[in-house]
């Protein structure tokens, strides 16, 4: 691979096609399904370990834990492989994460009883497996952005939108398809071959991911030092990064917090199990519209953009308190979804940025964090106000999430108007 400015122009191919031209075409595919196991990790997590203890609390605990080590594993992560490469970094955490991962399988059929140093060992393992997660989502939109940088000037911008565009869909993909595959094996078999294929998929495709030629893209300076990740260079605002890393805690607050509001509403209106495909259609039509940030003018800039999105979600979400039954609730969430992953695509690309070359790993990992950190907080919140007072205050949370998700869509206008 080279690191000669390429040209690929756009009036011959569709933007999207561009991206397996610039990329290689098995790079997407290899990308979307190396990311499912993570997606799995944490409902995976649940299932198996209340199935074994009997306790929806321990379970609750088990996943609470994975989100924990997610959350703090993931800016680490990034920042080795900023530092050290992402092949290296990957390569390790493959490795650690399926042991870990089967250590938890093994662990909770190993336990008769879930006594309290059972319970301890089982859930600082899945603390452990959390945070040796592979950062794949992240990592990948790294390499974009510095495939982007062989690209003339004038199509970097549009190919940086279109890849995170593609990217941002493939992660609501993802978030489907992870929890609707532990609850079709774990249903159909038993609650152990979800993770068990969660661990030999992460071996395998994060092993690919980690070795595919685009990881050279990222690594393709080094430093006196000879790490071939990092650069240095230009210094960071790490108060301008943390707005975007704000907003994705807001967005981790709404996701949480519109999922278990939701389960408490099916709970009244019709069955808890169907929570799981009331929100899956929030995810669909926000699949969809993430993928038409790609054709949005380059004129209406981020920052605006960001304004726009997060001014849609608030009153989309207000739309939450409308419903009276599951239809109602049906056409809110495909309304309430449709602002949802043009917002993260957005800021994402702010992330992109105010982080220089030589931190875009630890920033775009810090951006997962925000979102997994956010969810447990907007699982919590709303649980405790639905547990007390139904599911139509415990809808308040997702709406003051977007809300203050825009006043940082205002902020971030102001920070960066001369970017």
């Amino acid at each position: 691979m080279t690191d000669s400015t390429v040209a690929v122009p756009a009036e011959k191919t569709g933007r999207y096609a561009q991206l397996p031209r610039l990329a290689g075409a098995g790079y997407i595919p290899l990308a979307l399904f190396a990311r499912v196991p993570l997606a799995m990790l944490t409902i995976g997590m649940l299932t198996l370990v209340t199935a074994r203890s009997g306790s929806y609390a321990i379970g609750g605990f088990a996943a609470g834990a994975v989100g924990i080590g997610a959350a703090v594993g993931a800016p680490a992560s990034g920042y080795l492989a900023d530092r050290m490469g992402q092949k290296r970094i990957l390569l390790a955490t493959a490795l650690i994460n399926a042991v870990l991962v089967g250590a938890a399988v093994v662990l909770s059929y190993a336990t008769a009883a879930f006594t309290p140093a059972a319970t301890a060992l089982v859930l600082a393992v899945a603390l452990v497996a959390g945070a040796s997660s592979p950062q794949v989502g992240p990592l990948s939109r790294v390499r974009w952005m510095a495939l982007s940088r062989r690209l003339p000037r004038e199509q970097r911008g549009p190919l940086v939108d279109t890849a995170l565009s593609m990217e941002g869909t493939v992660d609501e993909i993802t978030f489907v398809l992870g929890p609707a595959l532990v609850g079709l094996l774990a249903s159909l078999v038993a609650p152990w071959l979800p993770l068990t294929l969660a661990a030999a998929a992460t071996l395998v495709l994060v092993t690919l991911f980690a070795i595919h030629p685009t990881q050279a893209a990222s690594a393709r300076r080094v430093t006196s030092h000879g790490s071939p990740g990092f650069v240095a260079g230009e210094r960071v605002s790490w108060f301008k990064v943390a707005i975007p890393v704000a907003g994705m805690l807001c967005m981790g607050t709404f996701f949480g917090s519109s999922q278990t509001a939701l389960t408490a509403f099916t709970g009244v209106h019709g069955s808890v199990d169907q929570a799981g495909l009331m929100y899956a259609i929030l995810g669909l039509s926000s699949a969809v519209t993430a993928l038409s940030v790609a054709y949005w003018p380059a004129r209406f800039t981020q920052p605006w953009r960001w304004v726009l999105v997060g001014a849609l979600m608030t009153v989309a979400s207000i739309g939450l308190l409308l419903p009276g039954s599951l239809g109602g609730m049906v056409v809110a969430l495909l309304l309430v979804g449709l602002p949802v992953g043009p917002t993260m695509v957005t800021v994402f690309s702010i992330g992109g940025m105010v982080a220089p070359p030589q931190w875009m790993g630890t920033v775009m990992t810090m951006l997962a964090s925000g979102i997994v950190a956010g969810t447990a907080l907007g699982s919590s919140v709303a649980g405790s106000i639905a547990q007390a007072q139904g599911s139509g205050p415990a809808f308040l949370v997702p709406i003051a999430a977007s809300a203050v998700l825009l006043v940082l869509g205002v902020l971030s206008t102001v920070l960066l108007r001369r970017r």
